[in-house]
């Protein structure tokens, strides 16, 4: 934008500079050659009145050389008997005038300008006694005819240049203006959309980029509103989940000893603290942050772990051995693997087997959730929020897309090895720009159309 102002302003001016220049510069032309002529008309004429009192060759000569063109041979007079003052020899190439041209002056009888060898002779008819008529010529060179243009030209020429330079240097500053301010509200939305909400702009620039920042402000202070109105609402939810725990807590406490009240009572201990978890959470704004996948998916394991061999599953961690740094909070990518986990022990007959595999490549990150059991029949359709031919809310595949794609990256599901479904959740381990990201996803959008 500020690279097509610049370009714009410096068209414009240089448009506007050629519109004036042009026609100024012929018309510093034309005043040159005019003064010229003018000066050389007024040199003959002072002539006049001495061919009219006398035609003495003497008086003449002295006359013709008390005037400027006269001291620089630059004078004839011809007299009506072919007289040529002052006179000339063979070697004299100053007479400029051809017979032809000397003759038509006299037949007008005013003032004459010839074209000649090396510039212009200004003719002067002068009325003598007896019808008579003598000839002053005036030699004007071509250098007299243009002397000072040149230099005006340059001067107009520079003038013109400086106005352009400062036409495009105050749309350069303008441009500049408007793009930091435009830059300054892209990387605040940027940031917020990262899930900084405390970001705020200060709004500066024209009048329009004013109103989208206090708009855009305006904006992010609702934004923040609804979302701790939602993680008040999710934790009240959450919190009425303590009655009925209570209840089931003195249920288990009643069973008395032995193994199977025991690992009730440790299921119960380990939903209340995921109860608790989930307030703290939800009550918590989340923001952009990072963790290791391998301690995540690490936990995560361990704790399904109990309920797979309660449920006699066998269940493997893959790829897990080593860091896996994550653009992505700790909680928001439990959330997700938990989702997967939760789906395969939902939809899965007790004994099917599952696998989770960490794989790390270049740039990208990819946890890979497989089972034993029958698949997904519809894959896209399964990943659309809200929908699921499973009886469940249809949420869980939703949340590992959404952690994903937070981080530019996407979910797919396949068949696994095992002979049921593989869900693939990818990261990218490098931010993307916004747009970049938007741009992605819009691309991937339409190919599953």
């Amino acid at each position: 934008m500020r690279r097509t102002l610049v370009l714009v302003s410096l068209a414009v001016t240089s448009m506007v500079a050629l519109a004036f220049l042009i026609p100024l510069g012929l018309t510093v032309r034309e005043i040159a050659r005019d003064r010229a002529l003018t000066t050389a008309e007024r040199q003959a004429s002072a002539l006049g009145p001495v061919l009219v009192v006398t035609q003495d060759p003497a008086a003449l000569e002295r006359a013709v050389a008390s005037t400027q063109a006269g001291a620089a041979q630059r004078m004839r007079v011809y007299l009506p008997d072919g007289q040529v003052i002052p006179k000339t020899t063979e070697n004299d190439t100053s007479r400029r005038a051809k017979p032809a041209q000397l003759a038509e002056a006299g037949r007008r009888g005013r003032s004459y300008t010839a074209s000649v060898s090396g510039g212009y002779a200004l003719l002067q008819p002068v009325s003598l006694d007896g019808g008579r008529a003598a000839v002053v010529e005036v030699f004007v060179p071509d250098g007299d005819l243009s002397q000072g243009v040149w230099k005006a030209w340059v001067v107009m020429t520079m003038v013109a240049a400086a106005l352009v330079a400062g036409s495009v240097a105050v749309a350069d500053r303008l441009g500049a203006r408007v793009i930091r301010s435009t830059r300054r509200l892209a990387e605040a939305a940027g940031s917020f959309g990262d899930g900084d909400l405390s970001v705020r702009i200060d709004p500066d620039g024209p009048p329009e980029l004013v109103e989208a920042g206090v708009a855009f402000n305006a904006m992010a202070d609702h934004v923040v509103q609804l979302l701790a109105a939602e993680r008040e609402m999710a934790a009240d939810l959450s919190h009425r989940l303590r009655t009925p725990l209570a209840a089931l807590r003195l249920n288990a406490e009643a069973l008395g000893d032995g193994p199977v009240p025991d690992q009730t009572r440790e299921a119960v201990d380990r939903l209340e603290r995921e109860v608790d978890l989930i307030i703290r959470t939800v009550r918590r704004p989340t923001g952009r942050g990072s963790c290791d996948a391998s301690k995540v998916l690490a936990d995560r394991v361990a704790f399904w772990s109990v309920l797979a061999e309660d449920e006699g599953r066998s269940c493997e961690l893959i790829g897990a051995h080593r860091p896996a740094e994550l653009p992505l909070p700790g909680s928001e990518l439990a959330a997700a693997v938990d989702a997967l986990l939760g789906n395969v022990f939902r939809h899965t007959a007790e004994g099917t087997a599952f696998a989770v595999t960490l794989h790390v490549g270049q740039g990208v990150t990819g946890i890979l959730v497989a089972d034993a059991g029958p698949g997904i029949s519809d894959p896209d359709a399964a990943l659309q929020r809200g929908r699921s031919t499973g009886g469940s809310t249809g949420l869980g595949l939703d949340i590992a897309r959404r952690a994903a794609e937070s981080t530019g990256g996407y979910v797919r599901i396949h068949r696994s090895v095992l002979g049921g479904a593989q869900v693939q959740m990818w990261f990218r381990t490098r931010w993307l720009p916004p747009q970049r990201r938007s741009r992605r996803l819009v691309r991937r959008r339409h190919s599953r159309t």
